[in-house]
């Protein structure tokens, strides 16, 4: 197998995408979130996500549409077409509360069972436990330069 192979049968960073990457991502064009979303939709990155991750995606999503510039059914296509490109993963054992915030817990958890071996988040503060679990919690920036 020549080098070129094995660059193409290497399998795709796997991530857990926290929400506040995700807006971002659809907030602004010019940032490193909409690269990240860019790769994931290219099959650069998979993302691993859970029922419910999905539902928060969607009710911050659609909470904020006006200030996306999207309407409630561009909502559910770009949630849709996450969900095309996920790795769907049940979550069987909770360990919360672990972090300050309860829907930080549902992001780690999720990360804990797909065994990624990163949580994608603005909010790393709140995440430093994660290394407990083996998880490292870095930007999309950092995540983008992985690529390279």
């Amino acid at each position: 197998m020549n080098v070129s192979t094995a660059a193409k049968s290497k399998s795709p960073p796997r991530i857990v995408l926290d929400t506040n990457v995700l807006y971002a991502g659809l907030y602004s064009a010019s940032g490193k979130s909409h690269q990240l979303l860019r790769a994931i939709a290219s099959g650069q990155v998979r993302i691993a996500l859970s029922t419910p991750l999905l539902f928060e995606y969607e009710d911050v999503l659609k909470r904020h549409h006006p200030e996306l510039g999207l309407s409630d059914a561009q909502v559910d296509v770009v949630l849709d077409n996450l969900c095309t490109q996920a790795a769907f993963q049940s979550v069987y054992f909770l360990w919360r509360p672990c972090l300050p915030d309860a829907k930080d817990d549902m992001v780690l958890e999720l990360a804990v069972a797909a065994q990624v071996p990163h949580i994608v988040t603005f909010n790393a503060k709140d995440f430093r436990p994660a290394v407990r679990f083996g998880i490292d919690v870095i930007t999309p920036k950092t995540m983008l330069l992985e690529l390279i």
